[in-house]
């Protein structure tokens, strides 16, 4: 019997996944609930395990393919023997798209009507990551963004056929094939005529992207530019991976939408760690896991924000939404990326709740087994770069959140107490906030809420 592989849904928000890596080749033999392949979506990577014992027959879709959920991607055969490897049916080679039929049996004539684009839409295409010219959210992959910016195709002259109105690669493949959308025409910038004695006047900015209008000389110039003549000397390509994409493009949002602004202070840490060093092992004797700093900075920065809520927030349009729960986000640096789950209800968790907490979240996000509903609805996050030996850092913003604490190495360093020098454990903190919701008085109020937590620690870990 046939059971087929498809497409899981992993979230109530995600509509396509990205498959890559297969765990199996066609012909091998599989148990249920064995991990079968990994994919890649909009909030976490993860490994699928099989539906169904038995021998995997064919795959029909290959490494690095977007597909809409529900998709069947490979079929096992459940009557489950050697019987069937022998006869792979198909290799991971991806199948070919329907919209290619169209590139040589339809040669539309494309010269008839090149004038006919909306000219403010140029630097739409620039950034067709989120929106459209009439400021419409559109909904798409990374690869089908990455795919319209290589052919200069507006993504909101294109209909989507998938699940809520979303473009699939079968979509933009099909725009292609007929010679392209009307899109932005890269134009003045990129080829000013030769011999030309006047210098061009620039084209006025246009009030329908206004995050973009500093890089529009730079994106015409990328798109008319072919992309193999911007690499020069001794180099190697490697194409960003879906997780890589994702973080790019979260980030430059990030920069676009808020306003940030940063803070710094240093927090003498040597009660906390004097604690930690005399409990660590007695910890970790008793709960079997490892004490480290982090709990406590967490605890610190719930203290900050019940008593300046305005950093327990995000902002909707002119609306501030002022949350009742404290979700923080704890940074985890993968070998392949960083993803940030969140510890739900941090409020209501001791020093050992939280470090359990964490230790399960980071162990399961390496593995690849995280839900997508373990890295949403954070409400303030932490980051570490301390961990890696660094001083300090200025984050970036996880969106939706108005703040995100950034937590340097703690090291010993000679501060002055009383007029004499001393040898403290030291560490430096930062607050990256949005200006539009956050002031530097609330926020230089919230660091001293966490300075003064920190520096009188009184709870007890065991």
């Amino acid at each position: 019997m046939a059971v087929d592989i498809v497409m899981p849904q992993m979230g109530e928000s995600i509509f396509e996944g990205t498959i890559t890596k297969w765990l199996k080749k066609p012909g091998d033999k599989v148990e249920r609930d064995e991990p079968l392949f990994e994919i890649s979506t909009d909030k976490v990577d993860a490994e699928i395990p099989s539906p169904s014992a038995g021998v995997l027959k064919e795959i029909k879709v290959g490494e690095g393919q977007t597909v809409p959920i529900q998709t069947i991607v490979g079929v096992i055969d459940a009557a489950g023997s050697a019987a069937a490897a022998p006869v792979p049916v198909k290799t991971a080679a991806p199948p070919p798209a329907p919209a290619k039929a169209p590139v040589a049996a339809a040669p539309v004539p494309a010269p008839p009507k090149p004038a006919a684009p909306v000219p403010a839409a140029a630097p739409i295409a620039a950034a067709p990551a989120s929106s459209g010219s009439t400021g419409e959210r559109i909904h798409s992959s990374p690869l089908v963004r990455r795919m319209a910016v290589e052919h200069g195709i507006d993504l909101s002259n294109v209909t989507g056929t998938g699940a809520g109105g979303r473009i699939s690669k079968q979509d933009i493949e099909a725009v292609i094939a007929a010679g392209g959308a009307p899109a932005a025409t890269p134009p003045a910038y990129s080829a000013p005529a030769p011999g030309a004695s006047s210098r061009p006047a620039p084209p006025p900015p246009t009030a329908s992207a206004p995050g973009v209008s500093g890089g529009q000389a730079h994106v015409a110039l990328e798109t008319a530019v072919p992309r193999e003549k911007m690499y020069f000397g001794n180099y190697e390509v490697q194409p960003m991976s879906a997780m890589r994409q994702r973080i790019a493009e979260h980030m430059v949002a990030s920069k676009r939408v808020s306003a940030h602004v940063y803070s710094v202070d240093e927090i003498d840490m040597t009660k906390v760690a004097a604690l930690r060093a005399k409990s660590k092992d007695e910890f970790e004797k008793r709960y079997e896991t490892k004490l480290t700093f982090m709990p406590f900075f967490v605890k610190a920065a719930v203290a900050g924000l019940r008593s300046f809520p305005t950093l327990n927030a995000s902002l909707d349009g002119t609306n501030i939404i002022l949350h009742k729960e404290i979700n923080i986000g704890i940074a985890v640096a993968l070998d392949w990326g960083l993803l940030v789950p969140v510890v739900k209800n941090a409020d209501e968790k001791n020093i050992l709740g939280i470090q359990r907490n964490m230790n399960d979240l980071a162990e399961r996000a390496r593995s690849k087994k995280l839900k997508p509903e373990e890295v949403q609805e954070s409400t303030f996050s932490i980051t570490n770069p301390g961990v890696f030996g660094g001083l300090f850092g200025l984050p970036v913003i996880s969106q939706p959140n108005v703040g995100i604490l950034g937590l340097g190495a703690i090291e010993k360093r000679p501060v002055v107490i009383n007029d004499s020098i001393a040898i403290r454990s030291m560490c430096y903190v930062t607050l990256s906030y949005d200006h539009r919701v956050v002031d530097g008085a609330i926020a230089h109020q919230f660091l001293h809420k966490v300075k003064e937590t920190l520096e009188n620690w009184s709870e007890p870990v065991l």
